[in-house]
């Protein structure tokens, strides 16, 4: 049943993922920037610029929560959780910058 459960989902979850990539699309440039500007730092300035990309990533990874946290408040217990990890999932395959941090929310 859990696997009739992550399917009757993936649809649903394809369409948040979808509307948040379209909404967020300057902040997910921003992630990319900055962990291009981590990539490239030199040294010195390594620790900075990696800060700037945890903040950009745990901001993204906020608005992820949110979207997935409402929808989950809308369900029963037992349905709930398996709607998450759902979502979790297709977070970590489609957006893996967020999907460990995701996880631990």
């Amino acid at each position: 049943m859990r696997f009739g459960r992550r399917r009757r989902f993936g649809e649903l979850i394809q369409r948040q993922l979808d509307f948040f990539e379209e909404e967020q699309a300057g902040l997910l440039r921003d992630v990319s920037q900055a962990e291009r500007a981590y990539d490239e730092a030199r040294r010195g300035e390594a620790e900075e610029r990696y800060g700037d990309y945890v903040d950009i990533v745990e901001t993204a990874t906020e608005l992820l929560a949110g979207i997935r946290d409402a929808y989950a408040a809308t369900l029963d217990e037992d349905t709930a959780a398996a709607y998450e990890d759902a979502f979790n999932r297709a977070v970590a395959r489609r957006l893996p910058q967020f999907g460990l941090e995701l996880g631990e929310r």
